[in-house]
C-alpha cells in the first residue's frame, strides 16, 4: 500500500526558510514532487525531481526553492527559501510510477509577520 507522508510545514516570517520532507512508502517512484495549493485557489505545481536528479521548477519559486531527494530513503524534500506571503498554502507530496500517481495528505505552511 502506498503512503506519503508530509512533514515540516509550519508559521515562518517573509524571508524566513522552511524544509519540508516527505518519506514514501509502498513502491520506488520514478518521479517525486510537490504541488501547492493556495486558500480558494486551484493546486499547482511546485517542483519535481526524477530518480536521475532531473527537476522541473514552478517560475514563482525558480532561484528560492530546491527539490532533492533520497532515493535509499524513498524521500522527497523541498528547501524553501526567501519565503513570501505568496507562498502560503498546503504543500502536497506527489510520487508516480507507470503511469500512477499519489498524493500526500499535505502539510500548510503559513508566511506571515
Amino acid at each position: 500500500q502506498v503512503q506519503l507522508v508530509e512533514s515540516g510545514g509550519g508559521l515562518v516570517q517573509p524571508g524566513g526558510s522552511l524544509r519540508l520532507s516527505c518519506a514514501a512508502s509502498g513502491s520506488r517512484f520514478s518521479v517525486m514532487g510537490w504541488y501547492r495549493q493556495p486558500l480558494g485557489k486551484q493546486r499547482e505545481l511546485v517542483a519535481t525531481i526524477t530518480t536521475t536528479g532531473n527537476t522541473n521548477y514552478a517560475d514563482s519559486v525558480k532561484g528560492r526553492f530546491t527539490i532533492s531527494r533520497d532515493n535509499a530513503k524513498n524521500t522527497v524534500y523541498l528547501q524553501m527559501n526567501s519565503l513570501k506571503p505568496e507562498d502560503t498554502a498546503v504543500y502536497y507530496c506527489n510520487a508516480g510510477i507507470y503511469g500512477m500517481y499519489y498524493w500526500g495528505k499535505g502539510t500548510l505552511v503559513t508566511v506571515s509577520s
